[in-house]
């Protein structure tokens, strides 16, 4: 299966589809039917923290998704927000979330990786190979 790929504007409203769209993949892809919420809700979660991001920075350009079945269902969710910004929260614990004075904004940005962590065994973060934005990427293992 080749890659699927889709860019969406950085509303709220898009990330349903987004979500839609990827475990559709993922069942065509081959993911266990136990690990389809699972696959839905990070999807979900990782295109609303770049969503996020997008508009807290002012960021117009799309919110881009790749998924992939090369031997095991990868997706990656890029954003375009400055570096420091995507990255600056994945560092933290859930200690240091809770007991840091963060606002809002940096709050679901952070959230949103712990979350991830949960249910996404394995998860990477970095920047994106462009130079500006980060890249969410999670794995899940195919039946097949």
């Amino acid at each position: 299966m080749a890659t699927v790929k889709l860019s969406f504007s950085p509303a709220p409203v898009h990330v349903r589809t987004a979500r839609l769209v990827g475990v559709a993949v993922a069942r065509r892809a081959g993911v266990r039917e136990e690990l389809l919420d699972e696959v839905r809700l990070a999807i979900g979660e990782a295109c609303t923290r770049a969503v996020a991001l997008h508009r807290q920075y002012g960021v117009p350009e799309p919110v881009l998704v790749e998924m992939s079945d090369s031997g095991v269902y990868a997706v990656r969710v890029v954003d375009r927000a400055p570096i420091e910004a995507g990255l600056g929260l994945a560092a933290l614990n859930a200690d240091q979330l809770a007991n840091e004075s963060l606002n809002e904004d940096d709050l679901t940005t952070g959230v949103g990786f712990a979350l991830l962590a949960g249910f996404v065994e394995d998860l990477q973060v970095r920047p994106v190979e462009e130079g500006v934005g980060t890249e969410v990427r999670m794995v899940w293992p195919v039946g097949r």
